[in-house]
């Protein structure tokens, strides 16, 4: 039978490859938020695995994609636009003597990644006669990709109609339980497709004070404005949701250059609504996936807590 899911096409196709073509490692790549991401691998040399990256600027895959370098390259030394690369992975002791690159797209044209081998040693100049078979299951991907691709987004709008039981009444958000459930959804997809992606805790400052002093009408108030604000600042899809008290989360899909950049444009619209608060954020792993960025972000962000909570005392 046909593969139905990306993943699934992806690792039938490299170890196909490894088998039928083989080199120190075959690997299907994605490439956003600048970044290359392994997602599946067939490995005898290199130790790829899910989740392994590199800058998408210092990769050899670069040069395939704009043109500078063909798709297959028996011998990069032979290449000196691939001086660059060659170096930087020599250096990680990664040495590549051939270098096969084909694109998988979106149906837009748009990049979504790369099917790529790898060989330490170069190889003879007959190699070059695969490259039709590469062209040829690069578009195979391609299309599982589309049909996967549509299949995902259709579940997704179905699942955007969140019944009561996962919202929170107050702001509107996901519940912890909305929150869980989405996480345990999209856990499969991200593995799936290797999107860039962050978890983002936060905890409100100044919750008990407002509750304490102005009453729990005001509290929700604050709660609601502060939901409000952060609906503005995040980007449609991304899900948010109030876990309970003054704490809050969502997963942004930005890449980890862009976790920091994040985290300071969330605390500015935050203390711009009169609702400071302690963010933190933690990038999500293709191997290890959302339950230990959770994690990560949220002991960073009581850390946080912690150290405004000594500032404010102090001064």
């Amino acid at each position: 039978m046909p593969p139905r899911a990306f993943d699934e096409a992806c690792r039938m196709v490299v170890d196909y490859l490894g088998e039928a073509v083989p080199l120190g490692a075959w690997a299907v790549t994605r490439v956003a938020a600048g970044w290359q991401t392994v997602l599946v691998a067939h490995d005898r040399e290199y130790g790829l695995e899910p989740g392994v990256g590199n800058r998408w600027t210092e990769t050899m895959c670069r040069t395939m994609i704009t043109g500078e370098t063909p798709r297959i390259v028996p011998d990069v030394g032979t290449r000196p636009e691939l001086a660059g690369p060659r170096e930087t992975a020599a250096a990680l002791d990664f040495r590549v003597g051939a270098y096969v690159g084909t694109p998988i797209v979106h149906p837009d044209g748009a990049l979504f990644g790369t099917l790529i081998g790898l060989n330490r040693e170069p190889m003879e100049p007959g190699f070059l006669e695969h490259e039709g078979l590469l062209d040829l299951l690069s578009s195979l991907l391609s299309s599982v990709l589309e049909a996967d691709t549509n299949a995902v987004d259709s579940a997704r709008e179905l699942e955007r109609a969140v019944s009561d039981a996962e919202t929170d009444q107050l702001t509107g958000l996901l519940n912890r339980r909305g929150w869980d459930r989405w996480l345990e959804r999209e856990e499969e997809r991200f593995r799936r497709f290797g999107d860039p992606a962050c978890v983002v805790m936060m905890d409100l400052d100044g919750l008990k004070t407002v509750n304490d002093t102005e009453g729990h009408d005001a509290g929700d108030r604050y709660l609601r404005r502060t939901a409000e604000t952060l609906r503005r600042a995040t980007r449609h899809g991304d899900p948010l949701a109030r876990l309970g008290g003054d704490e809050f989360a969502m997963v942004a899909t930005v890449g980890p250059d862009d976790a920091g950049p994040l985290v300071a444009r969330l605390q500015s619209v935050l203390d711009a609504a009169c609702t400071p608060c302690s963010v933190e954020v933690a990038p999500v792993g293709v191997a290890a996936g959302f339950a230990e960025a959770v994690s990560e972000a949220d002991a960073a962000m009581y850390s946080d807590k912690r150290a405004r909570k000594g500032s404010f005392a102090r001064s």
